[in-house]
């Protein structure tokens, strides 16, 4: 995170809001979105657009998993299919412990 930050930047593409998504792909990787406010040379661009379902959610990262099952019945409920899905961490494990809430936003798109 440090690096990419660092080469952002650098390129003068930082957005006015730090948004950061990842799509969890598996227990042991995920591809991490960094919003930015322009492409610049040596990035992988990808523009993020299409509908979605959003849910909140508290607690340890450890819940993961569960909020995932409860955010795929929850896409269900409402008629659709998560075509994918992205989180939105809103604190780092460092702040959440110092805050003492660590909420997630979870986001299918249908």
């Amino acid at each position: 995170m440090v690096r990419n930050m660092e080469k952002i930047q650098k390129a003068g593409a930082s957005a006015k809001e730090t948004i950061v998504l990842s799509d969890e792909k598996s227990m042991w990787g995920s591809n991490v979105y960094i919003a930015v406010e322009k492409d610049f040379p040596g990035s992988d661009s990808v523009r993020i657009s299409g509908t979605f379902l959003t849910k909140v959610f508290e607690g340890p990262y450890k819940d993961t998993g569960k909020w995932m099952r409860e955010m795929n019945a929850f896409v269900t409920l409402k008629g659709k299919t998560a075509k994918k899905t992205y989180l939105f961490y809103t604190t780092c494990p460092k702040c959440a412990r110092v805050y003492g809430k660590n909420y997630v936003v979870i986001l299918a798109e249908v």
